[in-house]
């Protein structure tokens, strides 16, 4: 005779699958050692899922061949089922390059593949809640879009890094002012002693006038993205930024 199952079983949590469990231990960083490449990391990317050219990771590869320090998959429009799949690749693809990974927005997506940076906007969860979820491990990232929220950012001891922007209005961000790069050189003046990046609308044409407003470190999306040849764009960046 068969049983039905108690209500105790059908409330016990499933195992996470096991190619997540594979990801965690195959691409495992100590939270030291990310924090050592954090602080000298100089070239950040995000990247969409590339899903329409199918080409992630060769595209992530020749990218970070070129000399990005920090990836980050950060597309909107993925399923989370699709998201951990792309997290996988792109876990895999850091790794042997001895690059940073980093998950955005989702705390869920991070815990399940031990992504060693996570990434948090104004509106996302805040800190306290991504630590209770995570604990003491993975990096922490917050964008900052005003001086307030930057210097918010370099005194919490929970924030690992923050960026500052969009410098420049970005398809990325619809509906977000740019702040310019006055925002950057006030916040460059205070010598904040956490890591941070500008980000938004940064390009080779754009660099120069981005590293005079003090800034050491970038967050690019179609610099790379958009290149035909990634690798060559990821370098002529890198090169011309801070050793």
């Amino acid at each position: 005779m068969t049983t039905a199952p108690t209500g105790d079983a059908e409330r016990r949590p499933h195992p996470a699958p096991r190619h997540l469990s594979d990801v965690r231990d195959a691409t495992h960083v100590t939270r030291q050692a990310a924090v050592e490449r954090l602080r000298a990391a100089r070239l950040y990317l995000c990247t969409d899922a590339r899903e329409e050219r199918g080409d992630l990771e060769d595209f992530l590869h020749a990218a970070l061949a070129g000399g990005v320090d920090v990836v980050q998959l950060r597309d909107k429009g993925l399923d989370v089922a699709r998201e951990l799949e792309l997290q996988e690749v792109v876990a895999r693809v850091a790794t042997e390059h001895g690059a940073l990974w980093a998950v955005n927005d989702r705390a869920d997506v991070a815990l399940l593949t031990g992504a060693p940076v996570v990434h948090m906007g104004q509106g996302d969860l805040p800190v306290p809640a991504v630590r209770s979820l995570l604990g003491a491990g993975p990096l922490l990232g917050r964008s900052t879009h005003s001086l307030a929220q930057a210097t918010a950012a370099e005194a919490d001891p929970e924030v690992d890094y923050f960026c500052v922007g969009p410098l420049w209005a970005t398809p990325t961000k619809p509906g977000r002012d740019a702040v310019g790069l006055d925002l950057l050189r006030q916040v460059a003046e205070t010598r904040p002693t956490t890591p941070w990046f500008a980000i938004g609308g940064i390009d080779a044409d754009r660099l120069d006038q981005v590293l005079d407003a003090g800034a050491e470190r970038i967050v690019v999306v179609r610099a790379i993205t958009g290149a035909t040849d990634p690798e060559r764009a990821a370098r002529g960046l890198r090169e011309r930024l801070p050793a």
